[in-house]
């Protein structure tokens, strides 16, 4: 039996995660952030040992009792509260140190450069759970308008110049106007900005960078993502295909017909196949 190495962020993908590696016969050692991760998850792995933000060479420590040879970075840290929850060990500092100034990709790549040097391969976040994966095309939800598809692809234009600053993975566009750009609030915030500047039909386009690494923090979408969408009169939610995920498939679907939000996934500079 392969035993599983989880680095557990915030959020439904970290518990998804773990009951598919169960269900495929997976032992799962489990680190998971304080202040950060699901404390349900303690239920769905075979070990799971608490660590606070920064506590590399814990984590690695962890890992290497356990016997983990493969391990998953799964769910997001929220970047406000890091801040105030940061307790870096020595190794953590010289990984900070070392990344300063380069961006979260940076950061998250001597990670796993870290964790590989021990023996330790990073494997990809949608292990077993490719299904995740945001299809190109119509997803769900009311057929988008002409106008929406303009934006989107305005969207893309905007995301693809900021990708190259490490600033955030989402944009908001109503006729053509960015009204909001998620820098380290979070996809959520900036759709709140926006819903008090747009009229109701807004776009919000949201995707990985053009150099993402699709081992970690790939964009996620999920019911939460539909409620905060509609209490802000945002009208549409584009996802780039193939490196974005919907975390909680099963409910989103209809969160989105019954809000009204079109559901789409993009593809290139924004073209939306199947969608004239």
């Amino acid at each position: 039996m392969e035993r599983l190495g989880l680095i557990a962020g915030n959020g439904n993908f970290p518990l998804l995660f773990a009951r598919e590696a169960r269900s495929r016969g997976c032992a799962v050692t489990a680190v998971a952030h304080r202040d950060e991760t699901d404390p349900a998850l303690a239920a769905l792995v075979d070990d799971l040992r608490w660590i606070r933000v920064g506590q590399v060479g814990r984590m690695i420590n962890c890992f290497k009792r356990a016997g983990v040879s493969r391990a998953v970075m799964v769910g997001g840290i929220n970047k406000v509260r890091s801040l105030a929850s940061l307790r870096p060990d020595w190794r953590g500092l010289r990984l900070i140190a070392g990344a300063a100034g380069r961006g979260d990709d940076a950061l998250l790549r001597a990670l796993a450069a870290e964790l590989e040097g021990e023996g330790i391969e990073v494997v990809s976040s949608t292990l077993f759970l490719d299904r995740l994966l945001v299809e190109a095309g119509h997803v769900t939800g009311p057929l988008p308008s002409p106008e929406l598809l303009a934006d989107i692809r305005v969207g893309c234009k905007v995301l693809a110049a900021l990708g190259e600053l490490d600033v955030g993975q989402s944009v908001v566009v109503e006729n053509g106007v960015v009204l909001a750009v998620e820098a380290i609030e979070g996809t959520d915030a900036a759709a709140r900005r926006a819903g008090e500047l747009g009229r109701g039909h807004a776009v919000l386009v949201k995707g990985s960078k053009r150099s993402q690494d699709l081992r970690f923090d790939l964009p996620a979408a999920g019911t939460r993502t539909i409620e905060v969408m509609k209490e802000s009169g945002v009208a549409a939610l584009a996802l780039r295909a193939g490196s974005t995920i919907i975390v909680d498939d099963e409910g989103f679907a209809e969160a989105a017909r019954t809000a009204g939000v079109s559901v789409l996934g993009w593809t290139g500079d924004g073209e939306v196949p199947g969608i004239d």
